[in-house]
């Protein structure tokens, strides 16, 4: 198969994963897909031990990083060193403490130590994209708004695509303008942050508005070759995923909530900003539903309410994976509706065999009416 998408990064078969796992990255690339690491959540120095596991396990096959680096975030004011800590509301402390206990787990310490930069942070993504460059990668994805013109820039002259992530025709218009290579359409079925308009719509919408600009790839709730095939047939050059490897033998998804994907319906779902402060499709789960009741607090612009929630919902994944029932309410992660289509562990490179042999399928099935 020969596709714009796929001879931008140099991959035959234009099935992009995005993980924030290396084993889930380089197990795809070495299948015959294009693996992309996030890198937000790593310090500098663990993004470059990342990096240099996947170089290793790869052989010089493609590979790609993405950076989320937002156009707004938190406002510092006439203090651009202060402590984010100091933002953070204790009425919001005292909600997420109250969710704890209120499911039998040990709250969190009133106010931890000043923390480094956040990836989404400008300074401190400014590091992750050093360290990124520094290695053979063949794309730098911005998950999150128009990557600043330094980091198009840089990609351009180290000879590396840039890829971004858009919900609306609109941003389609504007990432163009500020020089993206590659687009990917991502509909509201997404896990992650998404907005909400559907994959079937959004996909041709871009695709008309940017005409022969730059390649579009399809996401939201993908995860099958089928669907793969049938977002081509919309004119996509190949397909953006995260969810389906998140049930995957090498996926680093805490167990409690791996085995409560398994049993979810495309239902068990919901966009809520309580992880991000952004809206973001996750499992919905007794922590989301308690961000949306009525007396919960405003979630906190980025990256507040991360810093904010991120220490507590790791105590929720120990606990879970202790066995503990309550505890397993509570587990959360971003994954998309496609999630109703996941009912078995499985190897990664088992699914991307399994993947193509869809895909074939479906678009033998297309031909057939044709013919």
């Amino acid at each position: 198969m020969r596709t714009a998408a796929g001879d931008l990064v140099g991959v035959e078969f234009p099935l992009f994963a995005f993980s924030h796992c290396r084993d889930v990255v380089a197990a795809v690339t070495n299948a015959g897909g294009f693996g992309v690491l996030g890198g937000t959540t790593f310090t500098p120095q663990d993004l470059d031990v990342e990096l240099d596991w996947i170089d290793a396990h790869t052989g010089g096959r493609p590979y790609g990083v993405d950076i989320l680096i937002p156009a707004k975030v938190v406002d510092r004011g006439d203090k651009p060193d202060r402590d984010l800590q100091e933002l953070i509301p204790d009425d919001h402390r005292s909600f997420v403490n109250r969710i704890l206990t209120d499911h039998g787990l040990e709250p969190l310490a009133p106010r931890p130590p000043r923390q480094r930069p956040m990836g989404v942070l400008p300074e401190a993504a400014a590091d992750l994209l050093d360290v990124a460059f520094a290695h053979p990668i063949r794309l730098i994805a911005n998950a999150l708004g128009v990557p600043t013109p330094a980091m198009v820039e840089r990609a351009h002259s180290a000879g590396v695509p840039v890829a971004s992530l858009v919900g609306t025709p609109t941003h389609a218009h504007r990432q163009v303008d500020a020089g993206v290579d590659l687009l990917v359409a991502q509909g509201g079925e997404a896990g992650g942050h998404t907005g909400d308009i559907s994959t079937m719509v959004l996909i041709p919408e871009v695709i008309d508005a940017v005409g022969s600009a730059v390649p579009v790839l399809a996401a939201g709730g993908i995860v099958t070759g089928r669907q793969m095939a049938a977002a081509m047939a919309l004119g996509a050059d190949g397909a953006w995923t995260g969810s389906v490897w998140l049930t995957t033998e090498e996926a680093e998804t805490a167990p409690a909530t791996k085995a409560k994907m398994l049993g979810a319906t495309s239902s068990d779902t919901v966009r809520s900003r309580s992880r991000t402060g952004k809206p973001s499709r996750q499992l919905r789960s007794a922590w989301t539903d308690a961000w949306e009741a009525g007396d919960s607090p405003t979630p906190l612009p980025m990256p507040l309410q991360t810093m904010l929630t991120e220490p507590a919902l790791r105590r929720i994944d120990t606990a879970a994976a202790g066995g503990d029932a309550a505890a397993v309410e509570l587990a959360t992660y971003w994954v998309g509706q496609g999630v109703g289509l996941l009912r078995a562990i499985r190897p990664v490179r088992a699914v991307v065999e399994e993947w193509m042999l869809d895909f074939a399928g479906a678009a033998e099935r297309l031909a057939g009416l044709l013919s």
